[in-house]
């Protein structure tokens, strides 16, 4: 089953489910995917929907370290709820020993220039692709450089 047709088949069943977080947040994807599409003027690839995805993901995350130290608990929760549902349409993350094998490949094309972080980075999301959050290589390749 193609992604939009999940995100519509999920959405119709949270709507009778009655599923309020679940059916808001899908409200708010369905409604970004189509800001997306018209922006584009152009039907969405399953590759732009997954970019759409993330950046929301990303906002969440954000808005979710705002809250945590705002002291809201009550929207951290919701916060999380939103945010695993989101992730549920993002490919599988990779595991750490994975990323970490990716890294030392580069490092070894490298050779002398392994100390450039930002050229490392762009090497290894290029192999990633994807499939790990950017931060998280980040962490990793700072720690495998030095």
């Amino acid at each position: 089953m193609k992604l939009h047709e999940q995100i519509l088949a999920d959405f119709k069943e949270s709507m009778k489910s009655r599923e309020e977080v679940r059916l808001s947040t899908l409200r708010l994807l369905r409604s970004e995917l189509k800001n997306k599409e018209i922006e584009k003027q152009t039907e969405l690839t399953e590759d732009d929907m997954l970019a759409v995805i993330k950046t929301m993901v990303k906002q969440y995350k954000e808005a979710l370290e705002q809250f945590k130290s705002g002291g809201r608990e009550d929207l951290v929760e919701k916060q999380k709820k939103e945010i695993e549902i989101l992730e549920a349409y993002l490919p599988a993350q990779m595991p750490d020993e994975e990323i970490e094998t990716i890294i030392r490949e580069v490092l070894n094309e490298a050779g002398e220039g392994a100390g450039d972080i930002g050229k490392m980075m762009g090497a290894v999301m290029k192999k990633v692709a994807g499939r790990a959050d950017g931060n998280r290589v980040r962490t990793l390749v700072q720690k495998m450089v030095q």
